[in-house]
C-alpha cells in the first residue's frame, strides 16, 4: 500500500518558478512514486496557476480562511494530484508570488503564507471529504506554520512532518500583530514555538515543530549547525541535529538532456562531444563574442552578494587577462547589473551580458559554455553544476554546501584516477577566484584532459531516483513511529 503525502510549496514547475524550489516540488512527485509514495502538491492559487488550470473543480471551501473566503480546487501536474490553494483576495494580483513588479514584498505575505498553511493544516488533518495524508511535506517558510499549525491547533490528531530548508537565509519574519490572527493557542507564543525575536519566524517555527527536517544537501545539513551559515538559527539546528537529514537534489533528465535539448544548434553525448563546437559558435554570436583559443566561461545566476557575483564583478578585468571569456545570464541587485553591463562595454568582444532570465538560454549556455561559474557564498545545493555536469560545462565552484558535495575537485589525485569532474574554489575571494579561473584555463589547454573531465562529469548520476528513495525512506521511518 503507498503512503500519501502532501507536499506543501509555493512554486511548483511547470505551473509557478522562482527559482530551485520550484524544481524540486515539481520533481518530488514523480521521484517518490516509483518507491511506494502517492503524493499531491498543494500550490497557492496564483493568477498564472489559476490560469493554467483552466476550468476546475472545487473541492472544499473556506467562507472565512483567517478572514478571507478561500476554496481547495483540484488538478494535476506533471501526471500527479494537484489541489490549489484558490482565495482571491490573497493571490489574485499582478506581479510575482511573493512581491509587485517593481521587487518590493507585498505587505501582507506573513497573513497570505499564514493562510496557506492553515488550509493545508486542514488538509492534512482529514477535514477536506475524500483527502487524507498519511504525512506532510512542508518547504520553506511560506510552509513553516504547518508543522506548529499541526502540532498547536490540528483540527484532528495529526499525521507527522517534515521540514525542508531550500535556503536557510530566507526566514519569513513578522509582526507580533500576526499571532492574533492565526487562532493559535497562547502556548505557541513561546521560544519553542512560534516566536522568534518578538515577532512571528515562519522557518523557526516549522524546524521547531516538524518531526525530521531536511535540507538539500549533506554538507550544507552540516553547515547550518554553524554561525556563519545558520542564520540565527544553527542554535536550534544543533538541538535538533539528531532529526536533521541531507538530501541532495535531483535534476530533471528528460528535459536536461544533451542528447535531446531542442534548445540547442546541436545535440551530442559523451562519446560526441566534438559536436558542442556549434553550439560554442552559436552563443558567441548570441552574446556577442569573439572566437578565441581560451575557454568560453559562463554564468547563469541571480546577481546577489549570496551568489558571489560582487567578487566576480571585481575579478573581471583578471578574468579576460588569463585568456578566457565570458557569456552571463543573470539579474538582480541593481549595482551588479549595471557593473556587469560596464564591464561587457569595456572589453568588447570579450565579455557578453544578457541581464533577465531566458529558460532556453540557459539550456544554451549549458551546451555551449566551457565552463560555468558558481562562486557562491553559501549554497545549499545548487542545481546550475548539476546542470553542467549533465552537459559537459565543467562546474568551477566555491566549495561549500552542494557545491562541495556534486563537484569533484581537479587536483592531481582525481586527475590521476579519472575522477575529476570540476574545479573548485579554495574560498569566495577575488584571488581563491583568480587562482581557480587561472587553474581552468591552464586544465582547458590540455584538450584530452579537458575532455575526460567533461566526459567523468556527463557519466555521473544526478537523477532523482536515488533522492526519491532517501525521502521516500525518511517518510516510511516517520509513519512506522504513529
Amino acid at each position: 500500500m503507498s503512503l500519501r503525502v502532501l507536499s506543501i510549496a509555493s512554486e511548483a514547475v511547470p505551473l509557478i518558478k522562482t527559482g530551485g524550489l520550484a524544481d524540486v516540488a515539481g520533481a518530488l512527485p514523480a521521484a517518490v512514486a516509483g518507491h511506494g509514495v502517492a503524493m499531491t502538491t498543494l500550490l497557492p492559487g496564483y493568477r498564472a496557476v489559476m490560469a493554467a488550470l483552466g476550468r476546475t473543480r472545487a473541492v472544499h471551501s473556506w467562507p472565512s480562511l483567517l478572514g478571507e473566503p478561500a476554496r481547495l480546487v483540484a488538478g494535476s501536474i506533471g501526471g500527479h494530484p494537484l489541489l490549489v490553494l484558490d482565495a482571491p483576495g490573497l493571490f489574485a494580483r499582478d506581479g510575482g508570488p511573493y512581491g509587485d513588479a517593481t521587487g518590493r514584498d507585498w505587505a501582507d505575505n506573513g497573513l497570505r503564507f499564514a493562510a496557506f498553511a492553515r488550509a493545508a493544516a486542514d488538509l492534512a488533518c482529514g477535514v477536506v471529504r475524500g483527502h487524507t495524508f498519511d504525512l506532510v511535506h512542508a518547504h520553506d517558510w511560506q510552509a513553516g506554520l504547518v508543522p506548529a499549525f499541526l502540532r498547536f491547533a490540528p483540527a484532528a490528531p495529526p499525521p507527522p512532518s517534515v521540514m525542508t530548508i531550500h535556503n536557510m537565509a530566507f526566514q519569513g519574519q513578522f509582526p507580533r500583530t500576526l499571532f492574533d490572527r492565526l487562532g493559535l493557542p497562547d502556548t505557541a507564543w513561546a521560544i519553542n514555538g512560534v516566536e522568534y525575536h518578538g515577532g512571528i519566524g515562519f522557518l523557526k517555527a516549522g524546524l521547531e515543530a516538524a518531526w525530521a527536517i531536511t535540507t538539500v544537501s549533506p554538507t550544507y545539513a552540516q553547515e547550518i549547525r554553524r554561525p556563519e551559515f545558520g542564520m540565527g538559527l544553527d542554535g536550534l539546528i544543533r538541538a535538533r541535529q539528531g532529526q536533521v537529514h541531507g538530501i541532495v537534489n535531483g535534476i530533471d533528465t528528460a528535459e536536461w538532456n544533451p542528447a535531446s535539448d531542442p534548445h540547442l544548434a546541436a545535440t551530442y553525448t559523451a562519446r560526441t562531444l566534438g559536436r558542442r563546437a556549434a553550439n560554442r559558435t552559436a552563443i558567441e554570436a548570441e552574446f556577442g563574442l569573439e572566437p578565441g583559443d581560451g575557454p568560453l566561461l559562463v554564468v547563469i545566476s541571480r546577481l546577489t552578494w549570496q551568489k558571489g557575483m560582487d567578487v566576480l564583478l571585481s575579478g573581471i578585468d583578471q578574468l579576460v587577462t588569463a585568456g578566457a571569456r565570458l557569456a552571463l545570464l543573470g539579474s538582480g541587485d541593481k549595482a551588479l547589473e549595471a557593473g556587469f553591463a560596464a564591464a561587457a562595454a569595456r572589453h568588447p568582444g570579450r565579455i557578453g551580458v544578457r541581464i533577465g532570465y531566458d529558460e532556453a538560454c540557459s539550456h544554451r549556455l549549458q551546451g555551449g559554455g566551457d565552463a560555468i561559474l558558481v562562486p557562491s557564498r553559501f549554497e545549499p545545493c545548487g542545481l546550475t553544476q548539476l546542470y553542467g555536469l549533465a552537459y559537459g560545462c565543467v562546474p568551477v565552484v566555491a566549495r561549500t554546501g552542494g557545491l562541495a558535495d556534486t563537484v569533484i575537485d581537479a587536483n592531481l589525485a582525481a586527475l590521476g584516477t579519472g575522477a575529476a569532474t570540476g574545479v573548485h574554489m579554495a574560498a569566495v575571494t577575488p584571488e581563491a577566484l583568480a587562482e581557480a579561473i587561472e587553474r581552468t584555463v591552464a586544465l582547458y589547454r590540455d584538450r584530452a584532459g579537458w575532455q575526460a573531465i567533461q566526459r567523468a562529469g556527463m557519466k555521473c548520476d544526478f537523477s532523482w531516483g536515488r533522492s526519491g528513495k532517501a525521502y521516500a525512506d525518511l517518510y516510511a521511518s516517520l509513519v512506522e513511529m504513529t
